[in-house]
């Protein structure tokens, strides 16, 4: 009987980058080599029953609503395929976070799908691709695994939680308050908490092949000294929806929130979300903006991103 495979989803990043001197961590073109490449250099993946396909080749602070719903239907593809135990998705780590909540909404998968990536470029002395990749497939093969995560650095993080922490190091990421899932010791997954549900937003991936025109949705932030400048800017361009990353407790500078209540009058989506790295905006009896509750302001944008879709 032949094994389940695993298909590994190339979109560049880091993970694919290359500099002219190894030397060089920072000075690379990202998304410059492909995925079955990259997999080729790595010796103990050679005998695996692998499949590759790249939706992409970008850095992925470029990462937009095409390669979203690209990457989004070839997961779904894949994913419905008796003889794919799961799903790996090599990917940069400025949007990692974005990409992984997205997959987590529109798929909500009974199977893994892992998200991972790389600090350093596959040309560095020390790459730390090749480790994410063969430990990103340990985990897509693990027995019982589901949901959509992210791997790097040997750390297992649910979409919902992951958030890019650190500008250089290599354990870039963390998973909050919540706490990662597990970890990939030599190849072997040891868990510390629950895998993720199986919950998606309604009828979203069904739409997504017929998005003409994605909503706009953009963030403001909540500052000292802030006006509704910026907003009512946005409003006269015909903005969609706001996020606004507010202080503390999802607290909005009066005068910005004036000028978000009057957008929300002229028919602008408003939500509120926290600058705070850790803890869920608490409702008070004086709450006049929703709030995203413990998500980030870039995953606030995504939900609020996917509910204006027509």
């Amino acid at each position: 009987m032949t094994p389940p495979k695993i298909v590994v989803l190339g979109t560049g990043g880091t993970l694919a980058g290359s500099a002219a001197n190894a030397a060089d961590n920072l000075g690379y073109q990202a998304g410059q080599i492909g995925i079955a490449q990259l997999l080729a250099g790595i010796p103990g993946l050679r005998d695996l029953p692998l499949a590759t396909e790249d939706v992409a080749r970008i850095d992925s602070k470029d990462m937009g609503f095409e390669v979203w719903r690209s990457l989004a239907l070839r997961c779904a593809h894949w994913l419905a395929q008796d003889d794919v135990a799961g799903i790996v998705v090599g990917h940069g780590t400025d949007t990692l976070e974005e990409t992984a909540f997205f997959l987590h909404s529109v798929l909500g998968p009974a199977k893994p799908v892992v998200v991972t990536c790389a600090m350093r470029p596959a040309s560095a002395l020390a790459p730390d691709g090749p480790q994410n990749l063969v430990d990103a497939i340990a985990v897509a093969a693990t027995a019982g695994a589901r949901g959509v995560v992210a791997v790097c650095a040997g750390t297992v993080h649910a979409a919902l939680d992951v958030a890019k922490q650190h500008t250089y190091r290599l354990d870039a990421f963390t998973s909050g308050d919540a706490g990662p899932i597990g970890y990939v010791e030599e190849r072997r997954v040891r868990l510390v908490r629950p895998w993720p549900g199986e919950e998606r937003l309604p009828a979203v991936l069904e739409r997504l092949p017929a998005v003409v025109r994605w909503p706009r949705v953009e963030i403001v932030t909540s500052h000292a000294g802030a006006s509704g400048a910026v907003v009512e800017a946005l409003v006269a361009q015909g903005v969609d929806g706001l996020v606004v990353a507010a202080t503390g407790n999802g607290t909005v500078h009066h005068e910005l929130e004036t000028a978000l209540l009057a957008a929300r009058e002229r028919g602008v989506r408003v939500l509120r979300a926290s600058r705070c790295a850790q803890g869920l905006v608490q409702s008070t009896a004086h709450d006049w903006l929703p709030h995203a509750g413990g998500l980030s302001p870039v995953k606030a944008r995504i939900v609020l991103l996917l509910e204006l879709l027509p």
